[in-house]
């Protein structure tokens, strides 16, 4: 209970993290995706849109579970707990195989989306990270919460990468790592602050998020990638 009056503040921050990653996921696919019936863009695979489904739903359960937080229906969050459990499942069958099925109808371009296909998985495998050790520390609310909220910012690296005034700049892994990497170390450094100490939660998993993102692009190259990707597209 200390715990959650201690933290009525920093809960509202959540709240304003989680709708920021939520527009900023709408705007990065509003063109070929929430908005798509407005411009030219090409038409999307069946898979694609049941991806976008997906990740539409659970974003949108995130922003619902952030908001209950802070209403303090903890009950009814606990309950929509078991279903988010099964969702965040789904999220990575889901964008595995969106991810393998787009490097796969796009190896007419030469091996680039082979070693691309580590950026994606390498982000569904964070999010797994975050949210399993999110989930199995429900029960820590301190753990709970922030790991929760770091994995809902590491899903912003492919909108950030699209946002419309970004140009081919968001190409760069500089620009779609590089900002969530920013929103990684702002949340911590706030969370330090109005605590006093750094949490163990961000000690730990910061560092590992960021150092995910060059450890993958070093990886990107390897024989024993090329391998494996050629291996998950054959």
């Amino acid at each position: 209970m200390g715990e959650l009056t201690a933290m009525r503040n920093p809960r509202r921050f959540a709240t304003w993290v989680t709708l920021l990653v939520a527009l900023t996921i709408f705007a990065g696919f509003a063109r070929t995706y929430y908005l798509k019936a407005l411009f030219d863009t090409p038409a999307l695979a069946t898979l694609t849109h049941l991806h976008g489904v997906v990740m539409t739903a659970w974003v949108a359960l995130f922003v619902v579970q952030v908001g209950l937080i802070s209403s303090r229906r903890v009950a009814v969050h606990r309950k929509l707990g078991v279903a988010g459990a099964g969702l965040a499942g789904l999220v990575l069958v889901v964008g595995t195989a969106t991810a393998v099925a787009a490097a796969n109808r796009a190896l007419t371009m030469g091996p680039e989306p082979l070693a691309f296909l580590v950026v994606p998985l390498g982000d569904l495998a964070v999010f797994a990270g975050l949210v399993g050790f999110g989930l199995a520390l429900r029960k820590r609310l301190d753990f709970h919460r922030r790991l929760m909220l770091m994995s809902c910012i590491g899903l912003l690296p492919p909108a950030v990468g699209r946002l419309p005034f970004m140009g081919s700049a968001g190409e760069s892994p500089w620009i779609f790592f590089g900002i969530p990497d920013l929103f990684l170390v702002a949340l911590a450094v706030y969370d330090t602050v109005k605590h006093r100490r750094l949490h163990p939660a961000f000690a730990w998993a910061v560092p590992l998020v960021i150092a995910s993102h060059p450890l993958r692009l070093l990886l990107s190259g390897t024989e024993v990638w090329m391998k494996f990707a050629a291996w998950l597209t054959s």
